[in-house]
C-alpha cells in the first residue's frame, strides 16, 4: 500500500532562519545541485586545462582563442573566445533565468518574509565587494572600471569545491547558497545590461524585442516543439548581440518567460522540464568551454606577485575574499536581528560565515565582467582574470578550512535528513507528525523484536526469558 503523503513540514516557526525545507523543495534542490556539482568539477578541470595550455603552449592557445568564425554579413564574425563568452554563456543565463523565475513563483523567494533575509544577504554580498574594490583603488589611484568584477558568486565552482573536499552541507545551507547565487545572478545580469551596453542599434533591438514577444505568445498559446523555439531563440540572440546589449540578456529574458508553476495533471512545470533538459548542457558544456577560453592567463611568479601589488587586481582579490564574506555574513546577521528571525538551533553563525566565504568563489561571471570592464586593454584584462583566479582560490581554501571544522556536525545532520527507516521514499524527519508513519515503525520494531527473540532461543536462552519484554 502506498505510504500516506507527509504532513506539512512547515509547522516550524516561519521566522526561523535556515530552517527545514519543504520536501518538494528539498528534492528539487538535490536534483539541481547534483547536476551543478558535476558541472563544477568539469569547470574546475577546464580551468586547470586552460592554465596549463596557456602556460606551456601559449602560442597555440592564443591562436585557437582568437580564431574567427561566423557570418560577417550578420555581424557574427567572432573569435572562439567571443563565441564562448557571448554565445555559450547565453545558455548559462537562460538556466539562471528559469531558476530565478522558479524561485520567485514556487521557491524560497515567493514569500516576501522568507525572501527578505537571503535577498538582503545577497545584496550586501555584492555591495561590500564593490566598496572594497572602490576603496582600494581610491587609495591606490587605480581604475574604477572593475568595481563589478568581485560582486559575482559561481555556484558551480563552489559546489565543485565541496565535492573535492568531501563535505556535504545540510539542505538548509545548500538552499541558502543556491538562493544567494540566484539573486546574485539577477543583479549581475542587471549590471551587465546597464553598465556594459555599447551604442544601441535600435533596429536590431526592436527586432530582438519583437522576437521575445513572439516567444512569449507561443508559450502562452501552448505551442510545443524544439524546432520552433530553438531557431527563434537563435534569431533573438543574434539580434540582441547586434543591438549593443550584451547577448546573454536574451538568454535570461527567455528563461524568465517560461511557466514554472504546475497545473492539473502536470508533475513538473514546463520551466522545470526544460531546465532539467538544458542544465546539463549549461553545466557540462557551455560553462566549462567558456572557462577553457577565458581562464588561460600567465601564472608566473611575477604575474602572481603583481596581483597583490596593483590596486585593480588587489581590489578584485580583497573584494572576493573579504568583501563577499563580510558582506553576506553582515547582511544576514543584521537582517536576522531586525526581523527577529531565529537561527536554526542545529546550526550556528560560524556556519553562515563559512558559506559566506564559499560565496567568494566568483569565477564564471567575474571573468565575464572582467572581460567587459577592460575590453580595450588586453594586458589588464589578463591581470584581472589572474586576480579572479587567485581570489577564488583563496576563498575556496578559507571556506574549506572553516567547513572542515564542522564536518562531523554536517555529516550527522545530513544523515538525519536522509534517514528513511520505514523505506517509503520519504525521509523520516518529514513524517514526525504523521500517525501512519509511527504505526509503520511500530510494526517494523515488532518484527525485529520477534526475530531477536527467535535468535535468543536458538542461542540457548530459556523460553520464558526470551519471551520476556525488554
Amino acid at each position: 500500500m502506498a505510504a500516506p503523503a507527509p504532513t506539512d513540514d512547515r509547522k516550524h516557526d516561519d521566522r526561523r532562519f535556515l530552517g527545514r525545507l519543504s520536501l518538494p523543495e528539498r528534492r528539487y534542490l538535490a536534483d539541481a545541485l547534483r547536476t551543478e556539482t558535476v558541472g563544477g568539477v568539469l569547470l574546475l578541470v577546464a580551468a586547470v586545462a586552460a592554465l596549463v595550455w596557456a602556460n606551456t603552449l601559449s602560442g597555440s592557445y592564443e591562436a585557437v582563442s582568437d580564431f574567427h568564425i561566423g557570418p560577417a554579413a550578420l555581424g557574427l564574425d567572432l573569435s572562439i573566445q567571443h563565441w564562448a563568452a557571448d554565445g555559450l554563456l547565453a545558455i548559462f543565463f537562460f538556466v539562471a533565468g528559469i531558476e530565478l523565475k522558479r524561485e520567485l513563483v514556487a521557491g524560497e523567494l515567493r514569500d516576501p518574509r522568507a525572501a527578505a533575509l537571503p535577498v538582503v544577504a545577497a545584496l550586501c554580498g555584492m555591495a561590500a565587494p564593490a566598496l572594497v574594490y572602490v576603496l582600494v583603488n581610491a587609495l591606490g589611484n587605480g581604475s574604477m572600471d572593475g568595481w563589478a568584477v568581485p560582486t559575482a558568486t559561481d555556484i558551480a565552482f563552489a559546489l565543485a569545491v565541496l565535492a573535492v573536499i568531501g563535505t556535504s552541507l545540510p539542505s538548509a545551507l545548500r538552499a541558502f547558497l543556491l538562493t544567494l547565487a540566484v539573486v546574485d545572478d539577477l543583479f549581475a545580469i542587471l549590471i551587465i545590461a546597464i553598465f556594459f551596453t555599447s551604442d544601441l542599434n535600435f533596429a536590431a533591438l526592436g527586432g530582438a524585442l519583437a522576437g521575445l514577444v513572439l516567444f512569449w505568445l507561443l508559450l502562452r498559446k501552448g505551442v510545443r516543439g524544439w524546432y520552433v523555439y530553438v531557431p527563434l531563440a537563435l534569431v533573438i540572440w543574434a539580434l540582441m548581440y547586434n543591438s549593443g546589449i550584451h547577448a546573454t540578456i536574451a538568454g535570461v529574458s527567455m528563461g524568465l518567460m517560461l511557466r514554472c508553476t504546475t497545473r492539473d495533471g502536470e508533475q513538473h512545470s514546463p520551466g522545470e522540464h526544460i531546465e532539467h533538459l538544458v542544465r546539463p548542457i549549461s553545466a557540462g558544456l557551455a560553462v566549462p568551454l567558456f572557462a577553457l577560453f577565458s581562464a588561460g592567463v600567465s601564472v608566473s611568479g611575477g604575474a602572481i606577485g603583481n596581483v597583490f601589488t596593483q590596486p585593480v587586481t588587489l581590489g578584485v582579490v580583497l573584494g572576493l575574499v573579504v568583501g563577499k564574506a563580510v558582506g553576506i555574513f553582515g547582511g544576514t546577521w543584521l537582517a536576522a536581528r531586525f526581523t527577529r528571525a531565529e537561527l536554526n538551533p542545529d546550526l550556528a553563525w560560524p556556519d553562515v560565515f563559512a558559506v559566506a566565504s564559499l560565496a567568494g568563489i566568483g569565477f564564471t561571471v567575474s571573468l565575464l565582467i572582467g572581460e567587459l570592464a577592460f575590453a580595450g586593454d588586453a594586458a589588464l584584462t589578463d591581470e584581472v582574470k589572474a586576480a579572479v583566479l587567485m581570489g577564488s582560490l583563496i576563498a575556496a581554501v578559507l571556506a574549506s578550512v572553516l567547513l572542515k571544522l564542522r564536518v562531523r556536525r554536517y555529516q550527522s545532520l545530513v544523515a538525519a535528513e536522509e534517514r528513511d527507516d520505514d523505506e517509503d521514499g520519504i525521509p523520516d524527519i518529514y513524517e514526525e507528525d504523521n500517525p501512519a508513519y509511527h504505526l509503520r515503525m511500530a510494526e517494523i520494531h515488532e518484527r525485529k523484536a520477534a526475530e531477536h527473540r527467535e535468535r535468543a532461543q536458538l542461542a540457548g536462552a530459556p523460553r520464558d526469558e526470551a519471551d520476556r519484554p525488554a
